[in-house]
């Protein structure tokens, strides 16, 4: 799957990190703001709550003068500083002066065309806030300069009004800047602190029936998923002790069976030869049968460690001599027809066997009792049992070959048959498949790869 993103999706991410972060940053400023009022370290250490005031009333009357609006925060500062006292004077000289300048105060008043800037104050060193100030300023009337004292408090209404301006000079470019960090950083930062995950879902991935002891890598893998990977492992161990568990099962049960079935067979054959004895052997012929499937599935894994050279015609020629009294016995005629001598694949001779006595079985089975069963084999490397019964339909070619799996739900057998003619076939890196026969019936193919 490609990282790439549409742009128009990178940039909905981008804003939406820039919302989040903006509304991040003006909670924790406003969160620190307001515990810097709420303890008084802000009212304590403002010294222009007063000329903040007068800026703001300050304007002109009908002469050209200075005056003063009549604003709210003017009155209640009036209010709250009864010894309110204030100087504001233009560069044109005109003058607005309200109260008496403490006397402390009353030299500097006769030196304000020389001050620009002074905080002063009758106490040695640097008070916080000074006893005064002087200050010239731009205002809406124009420059202006003013001294007054400082005795004026913080207002939280004109700091509200100032949050829109620090807002969108002070939070939204800091935001700005965050979110692009965020986005461009993001993708790396968690593309190496998952690494070690993506290398146990590439494990998980590999997991397969047929390949047992496998577990996810804890290498890398964040240690907060680590107990989840861990809780895998430990089930992975889990299937693999209940797999061992019934395979053994599955060996004991077919050893327990073979011997009684071995000697049943034996019982059987000294029988007289009458119809009830052909049924009797078809019905212990099964019995064996199903042992050794069961056998046999427990073999699945360790029969590739035993592929050696293996001659089909011979295979075939032997599996042929083994099953023809039975089919005999059911009413069949049987007819082997090899292409070559002798036709060599790579495999296992017990388990290539094994998947032609059932092909031939399933054939004694479903013929319909009567005609002939062709065993045949020829290049490049195929085996065909053919027989002339009803056939298997096209819808149920591909079902046929699945565990428990039968065409017919009164037919005797549990349905392992074809199934393991299948994995047979599969751990061979070949194929079986059925199709039409060549006059009626079903042809049943097992293709090997060629040597």
């Amino acid at each position: 799957m490609s990282l790439r993103q549409p742009r128009s999706l990178k940039w909905s991410l981008v804003l939406r990190i820039a919302v989040l972060q903006c509304v991040m940053l003006t909670l924790i400023i406003a969160g620190i703001i307001g515990a810097l009022i709420a303890t008084g370290l802000i009212p304590h250490d403002y010294e222009d709550g007063t000329m903040d005031v007068l800026l703001e009333a300050i304007s002109r009357d009908a002469k050209g003068g200075l005056a003063l609006k009549d604003t709210s925060e003017l009155a209640r500062l009036r209010s709250d500083v009864p010894d309110l006292w204030f100087i504001i004077r233009d560069k044109k000289g005109h003058r607005l002066q309200e109260g008496t300048v403490p006397a402390v105060y009353q030299p500097f008043v006769g030196l304000l065309d020389n001050i620009s800037d002074a905080r002063i104050d009758p106490a040695i060193g640097e008070a916080a806030p000074p006893g005064g100030k002087i200050r010239w300023t731009d205002t809406a009337v124009g420059s202006v300069q003013i001294m007054s004292g400082t005795k004026g408090g913080l207002s939280m209404m004109r700091l509200l009004g100032q949050f829109p301006q620090f807002f969108l000079w002070g939070i939204l470019p800091l935001a700005g800047l965050m979110a692009l960090a965020t986005l461009f950083a993001t993708p790396w930062v968690v593309r190496g602190a998952l690494s070690g995950l993506g290398r146990a879902a590439t494990a998980a991935g590999q997991i397969d029936i047929d390949k047992r002891g496998v577990r996810l890598p804890l290498d890398g893998v964040p240690k907060e998923v680590t107990p989840l990977v861990t809780a895998v492992n430990a089930a992975l161990a889990r299937l693999d002790t209940g797999y061992e568990r019934h395979k053994r099962f599955l060996s004991d049960a077919a050893h327990e069976l073979r011997t009684p079935v071995a000697i049943l067979n034996t019982r059987l054959a000294a029988l007289p030869p009458t119809a009830e004895r052909a049924r009797l052997l078809q019905d212990a012929a099964r019995l064996s049968t199903l042992a050794d499937q069961l056998l046999d599935l427990q073999r699945l894994d360790r029969l590739a460690e035993q592929f050696g050279s293996v001659d089909l015609v011979a295979v075939a020629r032997n599996v042929v001599v083994d099953l023809a009294p039975i089919a005999f016995a059911a009413g069949y005629e049987m007819s082997f027809e090899p292409a070559r001598e002798k036709l060599t694949v790579r495999g296992d001779r017990t388990a290539i066997e094994r998947a032609l006595m059932n092909l031939i079985q399933n054939a004694i089975d479903h013929g319909g009792k009567a005609g002939r069963i062709t065993i045949s084999v020829r290049p490049p490397a195929v085996i065909e049992v053919l027989d002339e019964g009803d056939g298997v339909p096209t819808p149920e070619r591909e079902r046929i070959f699945e565990p428990f799996y039968r065409l017919h739900p009164q037919d005797h057998g549990a349905g392992l048959g074809l199934n393991l003619v299948r994995d047979l076939m599969h751990l061979h890196s070949g194929k079986v498949e059925v199709s039409d026969g060549k006059v009626g019936g079903a042809c049943f193919r097992m293709t090997f790869p060629t040597a």
